[in-house]
């Protein structure tokens, strides 16, 4: 256990690589504890997440969901039908200052708990050491006792797709436009993808989806994928699974493009959207002797308790192996601080942590599958429990989805343990949290049964679904 808050100038108790989700959390809990701390980012506090990821990205997905509800205003009696065109300068304008606030938020958070701020790119060498180069040349080094790194990641590309910021966009470029393109191709169909492909349609672009892997949403629940799948054939988003891109060839003018893929097929196009998931940001992040591995995927090797191989310093979020979500990051920089303080840390259950996915209709998980767990060996028992049989989502007419419950069998034939919950409809991304704790406490279904939920509520569904599994259900089955 380390002496809080004993720092000679340019010398800290913790230093932090890095400002986005994970490096912030591991920053603020570290002040909280009475550490002094330096933090140390290149651009502005907040990362990925905040500026060109989950928030941004959030934000366009509320104004397509907008746009989907004025669409369908007139069945509730509101409105001529006549539907009002997409400003996206105006949303664009809402999304940076949303994200403005957030960051205002954030800053003055880490002033008022001391924490001093660096501005830079960190390389750590030996013994704790950290140099930091500005965007001027001018290079600063400080050291620390311990080290957090966490760096973040970068958008992956795709042989053939070199990114421009005009015609083949990643995430970063795609939400800094001024204007929609009218035809868009979105290359790959996993979390990220699906939200592109998703907010476009309901902005009114004609979307065509590739996915190289057999299904879109690879690692979600069969029944699930089903769902979103039927959905977005629906809304007339084109979803070409199992099928390789090729490469493009922009027209003359410049404005457009056509995508070949498959055997000699392919699609116009006014903007091609490459989201097949992001790469970490290692590069350049460490100097000589830090003792620090990394391994051939570029991530940094990491032990349970986000400990690197070299003493005294952790890595957490994006530069690990572990899920790329910023609740996790989150989690393993409390993990990184408490193992600090010389505090007992539980490490992450990775296999059970929550997965949000924002596209229409929402998408929102914890635990395994039906297909993981009977492939990890376990005798199952399975309830669903559809959307179109709740009440509240007759009222706000949104039925599309489900709650799926998996549940061990007992050996008496009745349902035990959950070890699963997956959902797929209206806000469910705000309702995963009984499920997330009925897996994570390892409770029954008998004992989660007892729990009663609101009426008329989205969150229903979930306890009609694990009523069911006792065998009495009163609306399921």
């Amino acid at each position: 256990m380390i002496e809080k808050g004993v720092a000679v100038p340019d010398s800290f108790d913790l230093v932090v690589i890095g400002g986005g989700p994970g490096g912030y959390a591991a920053a603020l809990y570290g002040a909280s504890a009475g550490l002094s701390v330096a933090l140390v980012e290149q651009d502005k506090v907040g990362g990925t997440c905040l500026h060109r990821g989950c928030v941004p990205a959030k934000a366009f997905l509320e104004t397509a969901s907008v746009n989907r509800t004025v669409r369908g205003a007139q069945q509730f009696g509101i409105g001529d039908g006549v539907v009002p065109a997409v400003d996206f300068t105006v949303s664009q304008d809402r999304k940076q200052s949303v994200v403005g606030q957030l960051f205002a938020g954030l800053s003055g958070l880490i002033k008022g708990r001391g924490i001093t701020l660096y501005n830079g790119t960190g390389t750590l060498g030996a013994d704790g050491e950290v140099t930091i180069t500005g965007s001027d040349g001018e290079v600063t080094r400080i050291s620390g006792s311990n080290v957090v790194l966490a760096p973040g990641s970068l958008p992956r590309t795709v042989p053939g797709f070199v990114v421009d910021g005009r015609l083949v966009l990643t995430s970063d470029e795609f939400l800094d436009l001024a204007t929609l393109p009218g035809r868009v191709a979105v290359i790959g169909g996993g979390a990220i993808g699906c939200e592109f492909a998703s907010m476009l349609a309901d902005l009114g672009s004609e979307v065509t989806m590739f996915e190289a892997m057999e299904t879109i949403l690879n690692g979600c629940d069969d029944d699930v994928v089903r769902t979103v799948a039927r959905s977005f054939k629906k809304r007339g988003i084109t979803v070409l699974a199992g099928t390789q891109v090729n490469g493009h060839t922009p027209s003359p003018d410049g404005t457009s493009t056509v995508v070949s893929y498959g055997d000699s097929q392919s699609v116009e196009v006014d903007a091609v959207v490459v989201s097949v998931g992001r790469r970490p940001r290692t590069e350049g992040l460490l100097g000589e002797g830090t003792g620090v591995t990394i391994d051939e995927r570029g991530f940094v090797v990491v032990d349970e308790l986000m400990a690197t191989t070299a003493p005294g310093v952790w890595a957490v979020g994006d530069a690990t192996a572990t899920p790329q979500l910023a609740h996790v990051a989150f989690a393993e920089a409390i993990v990184a601080v408490r193992s600090v303080l010389g505090e007992a840390a539980v490490p992450v259950d990775y296999s059970r942590v929550p997965w949000a996915i924002y596209c229409h209709p929402e998408v929102a998980f914890a635990g395994m599958t039906e297909a993981q767990a009977r492939s990890a060996g376990h005798d199952v028992v399975v309830k669903k429990d559809p959307f179109g049989g709740n009440s509240r989502a007759r009222i706000i007419g949104e039925t599309e989805g489900m709650v799926k419950v998996v549940a061990e069998r007992r050996p008496d034939g009745s349902a035990g343990q959950v070890l699963g919950v997956h959902m797929v409809g209206p806000w469910v991304t705000e309702q995963l949290g009984a499920g997330y704790l009925a897996v994570n406490w390892e409770a029954t279904v008998d004992e989660v049964a007892h729990f009663i939920q609101p009426h008329p509520s989205l969150s229903e569904t979930f306890g009609e679904a694990v009523l069911a599994l006792t065998g009495r259900g009163l609306h399921v089955g």
